[in-house]
C-alpha cells in the first residue's frame, strides 16, 4: 500500500463542534479526505504545500480555512457569491465550497499550474459550486463583471494586510465583507489596515484571535465591511500595491 493510500485525516467531530460550532457530515468528511489525497498526489509533481502530515493538514488547511466563518454567522445561510484571492492549492476556497454548497465560489490565482490543480480537484470532487480562474487580482478587480460583484472575499496571508485589502475590496459589493486570514497581529497592524481600508471604502468590523485546536498556534481573522464604493483608482496597476502599500 502506498503512502498516499495510508494517509488518513483524523476524525475530530467534537473539535469541529467545540471550536467552530459546526461539523462536517459524512459526505463532507469524505470530500475533505479526498482533498487531502489529491494534494498529496499533486505535491509529487509540483510544490503545493509543505503541510502534508494528516493532523497538520486538518488543522492548518481544513480547520483554518473554515475558522473564518465565525465572524459572519449572520450570513451563513444566505446564497453568497464568494471569491478566494490567491487560493494557491485551493485554500480556503475548496473547503468553503464543501462546507457551504449553497455558496458559489471563485478561486483566483495567478499561477497556471495551481489553478489547473484546483480545477482538476474541483472536477474530481464534483463540486458544482466552485471554479478556478487564472488572473491577477489587480487586473480582474477592474473588470465590470467581477468588480463589486461578490458578497464575500477571502485572502489567506498573501501579502501585507493593506495589500490584501487593496486586492480584495474592489471585488466586494457595498455591504459585503472581506476576511483576511493572518497569523500574529499587532496594534500597529490594526492602525495601518484601518487607514488603508478607509481609502478603499471599508472599515474593520472585527478582529478575532484564535488558538488553533491541535498545536495552539496563533491565528487571527480580520473582517472588513465595505460601506461605500471603492475609488476607481483601486486596485492600482499590477505590482504597484505590493511595491507601494497604502
Amino acid at each position: 500500500m502506498s503512502q498516499i493510500e495510508t494517509n488518513v485525516l483524523p476524525p475530530l467531530p467534537e473539535v469541529w463542534l467545540e471550536t467552530l460550532n459546526w461539523q462536517p457530515n459524512a459526505v463532507q468528511e469524505q470530500l475533505f479526505q479526498q482533498v487531502y489525497q489529491e494534494v498529496l498526489a499533486g505535491n509529487r509533481v509540483q510544490n503545493l504545500t509543505r503541510i502534508t502530515e494528516a493532523g497538520d493538514f486538518w488543522e492548518k488547511h481544513l480547520w483554518d480555512s473554515l475558522s473564518g466563518i465565525v465572524g459572519i454567522e449572520d450570513i451563513l445561510q444566505r446564497k453568497l457569491q464568494v471569491i478566494d484571492i490567491g487560493t494557491g492549492a485551493g485554500f480556503p476556497g475548496i473547503p468553503l465550497a464543501i462546507a457551504f454548497p449553497h455558496w458559489q465560489i471563485t478561486l483566483l490565482d495567478s499561477t497556471r499550474k495551481k489553478i489547473n490543480f484546483v480545477n482538476d480537484t474541483i472536477a474530481k470532487l464534483e463540486l458544482e459550486n466552485a471554479t478556478g480562474i487564472i488572473a491577477r487580482a489587480e487586473s480582474l478587480g477592474r473588470i465590470p463583471g467581477d468588480r463589486a460583484s461578490y458578497d464575500l472575499a477571502t485572502v489567506r496571508a498573501v501579502s501585507k494586510p493593506s495589500v490584501c485589502a487593496e486586492y480584495a475590496l474592489p471585488f466586494v459589493k457595498r455591504g459585503g465583507m472581506v476576511i483576511l486570514y493572518r497569523g500574529h497581529w499587532s496594534d500597529e497592524d490594526t492602525d495601518n489596515l484601518a487607514a488603508a481600508a478607509e481609502q478603499l471604502g471599508s472599515k474593520i468590523e472585527l478582529i478575532h484571535p484564535w488558538g488553533t485546536p491541535l498545536s495552539n498556534g496563533v491565528r487571527h481573522c480580520i473582517y472588513l465591511r465595505k460601506h461605500s464604493s471603492t475609488s476607481k483608482q483601486f486596485p492600482r496597476a499590477v505590482g504597484v500595491p505590493e511595491k507601494e502599500p497604502l
